[in-house]
């Protein structure tokens, strides 16, 4: 299963760490934090790489080459950064099957195996990893809604008033079948062209979307502080 991992951003809320450096190159535990994206896809067992790239994205480019760990690494620009939906739009003509999509700030220490073996039992058009968080905090991230299944019925990009706590994460995995979803959406009141508006014309196409809850941790690295917390995470599961 091919893995594409969007790493296409400026990350202005990291700064000073990305005024010389794209986000995914800041470091972590002593290693960017695309590295540990691309450990993780690896042992996950993916056969190639897709990143997309941007914002200084010869940073990125010198520094893995066109292959990591023996796993051939594809390039693909978003030239300008208009939301995740955009961004996936610039992989599909080297998508022909199920994949992996990883979101290049995040670090997870978690049950990704859960979600790729879900997507392989040909159930669900797409799966991706969930966790609840504190309601305060659940207007930063994309919401869901799930039935007694365990399958998407909704999901709402940073809504001001969220319909529950329950939020994606930044792994998924997807069937082509989202490819043609991005293409219908429309920019958001942010102006981009979001991921979570493709998933919910999926679920109204009557595609079947399953939510695996989260077993471990994650931290979605946006600001300085959680960099800190992610190292310290890292450090601390290296010691146990």
């Amino acid at each position: 299963m091919k893995a594409v991992v969007l790493a296409a951003g400026e990350g202005t809320r990291l700064r000073p760490l990305t005024e010389d450096k794209p986000k995914g190159m800041v470091e972590i535990d002593g290693q960017p934090i695309l590295t540990h994206c691309f450990d993780q896809l690896v042992e996950l067992g993916a056969d190639e790489l897709i990143v997309v790239v941007g914002y200084l994205k010869e940073r990125i480019i010198d520094h893995y080459g066109d292959e990591y760990e023996g796993v051939p690494i594809t390039y693909t620009h978003q030239r300008e950064q208009k939301g995740l939906a955009h961004a996936l739009l610039s992989v599909e003509e080297h998508i022909d099957d199920d994949f992996m999509l990883m979101l290049g700030d995040n670090v997870f220490q978690a049950n990704l195996d859960d979600v790729v073996r879900r997507q392989q039992e040909d159930r669900a058009d797409a799966a991706f990893l969930v966790e609840e968080v504190p309601w305060e905090e659940a207007s930063r991230y994309g919401v869901c809604d799930t039935n007694k299944y365990g399958e998407i019925t909704d999901v709402v990009e940073k809504p001001d008033d969220p319909p529950s706590n329950l939020v994606m994460t930044g792994f998924y995995t997807f069937s082509p079948a989202i490819f043609h979803a991005c293409k219908l959406v429309q920019p958001s009141n942010r102006g981009e062209y979001e991921i979570s508006e493709a998933i919910d014309l999926l679920i109204r196409s009557g595609r079947t979307i399953d939510a695996i809850g989260l077993e471990g941790w994650r931290i979605d690295v946006g600001y300085p502080e959680d960099r800190e917390e992610a190292e310290e995470r890292l450090q601390a599961a290296a010691e146990a």
